[in-house]
């Protein structure tokens, strides 16, 4: 019974050693906010590059804050760039969270935060 028990933490231990990807391993870059149309038909495009750096196939939740001049934020959201496939190691994908958000004209400025990963 000992060497069964033995054996299986033996089969088990790189597996566990094997930590899951976190927010951490994930970069966002190259990210352009502008607002498009005019009047009540302007829209938010919040457009970047989700950059999996993790030694595993994961996708990542974005956050994106939206604050005023004062740096109150005004509207929080958050999406999965790549939806429900995940990020190969090394790989990226582009997003755009725009769609998210409600335009609002005393929008000064944005944050995006990488707040959960899970792999599919």
């Amino acid at each position: 019974m000992k060497t069964v028990l033995a054996a299986t933490l033996l089969l088990v231990a790189p597996i566990a050693a094997h930590a899951a990807c976190a927010a951490t391993d994930f970069a966002i870059q190259d990210v352009k906010v502008t607002a498009v149309g005019t009047g009540i038909a302007t829209r938010l495009s919040v457009k970047g590059k989700l950059v999996n750096n993790c030694a595993a196939a994961a996708a990542a939740q974005v956050r994106v804050d939206a604050k005023d001049g004062s740096g109150n934020v005004l509207a929080t959201k958050t999406g999965w760039p790549a939806g429900t496939t995940n990020i190969s190691p090394g790989q990226s994908v582009d997003f755009d969270l725009g769609r998210l958000l409600h335009y609002q004209s005393d929008m000064q400025s944005y944050s995006l935060t990488v707040v959960d990963v899970k792999a599919w």
